[in-house]
């Protein structure tokens, strides 16, 4: 058996096993990344997260060409907030609040506009939607068993933001034994400082969470056509 297929990481190479690699994109909603959404009224620059959309689409694009298992995520509580705890209904200073009417429908309520994922970024019928009513992808939804009925091992993380859901999936992840690679221009956060030092955090210490690298460094692993000519070709997912 040829070993796995490897992408340039920090700290070190991340491996790809064949049919045990899954996308796992993270609150890709319109109330985090659109004008006057939920992310705004926080007083957050919402063009710092829409810069993700065009690498994260067309990672998502080569990625169901590979035929790996994309799992999409989106945070967000029933309509009667039962499943929203009162301290996180009472956290920050928010013009307005989880459950409030907004421009895209009730903040982060399931099934209204606001909730659901950007166009551009949409699912494909047969891929997984994770609700999820904490930050982690993990907490009080059915991921970990999903992972394991298909046999996934390692995970590529995308999504926003990078210093609160992805890295609490991250984090959950990795205490779960998920090998971890966050995409460094897949992932975004308001804060540029917060960014830069949530990836740091990732691979420090020798991948104390995770690996990161970036899309350029991913894609033509997933697809040696994506090579230049001349380039040495990898062996495949």
């Amino acid at each position: 058996m040829s070993p796995p297929a490897t992408v340039p990481a920090e700290p070190g190479p991340f491996p790809l096993p064949e049919g045990k690699v899954a996308l796992l994109v993270i609150d890709m909603q319109r109330d985090f990344l659109l004008p006057g959404g939920f992310g705004e009224s926080l007083g957050n620059d919402v063009g710092q997260l829409q810069q993700v959309v065009p690498p994260l689409a067309r990672l998502l694009e080569v990625a169901r060409e590979a035929g790996l298992l994309v799992i999409h995520t989106r945070e967000g509580h029933l309509p009667d907030l039962s499943d929203c705890p009162p301290a996180k209904l009472r956290r920050g200073s928010p013009s307005q609040r989880i459950g409030d009417p907004g421009p895209y429908g009730r903040i982060l309520v399931r099934g209204e506009f606001g909730h659901d994922i950007v166009d551009e970024l949409a699912p494909m019928a047969g891929e997984p939607v994770i609700d999820k009513p904490g930050k982690g992808a993990f907490y009080a939804t059915g991921l970990q068993e999903l992972l394991e009925a298909a046999g996934i091992t390692h995970l590529l993380v995308t999504g926003v933001t990078t210093e609160v859901c992805v890295h609490t999936t991250v984090r959950e992840a990795n205490d779960r034994g998920f090998d971890c690679l966050v995409l460094s221009d897949c992932v975004g956060s308001y804060f540029p400082d917060f960014q830069r030092v949530g990836l740091q955090m990732v691979s420090a210490q020798g991948g104390i969470f995770g690996w990161v690298s970036d899309s350029a460094s991913l894609l033509p692993v997933l697809l040696p056509s994506l090579l230049p000519p001349s380039a040495p070709v990898p062996s495949t997912v």
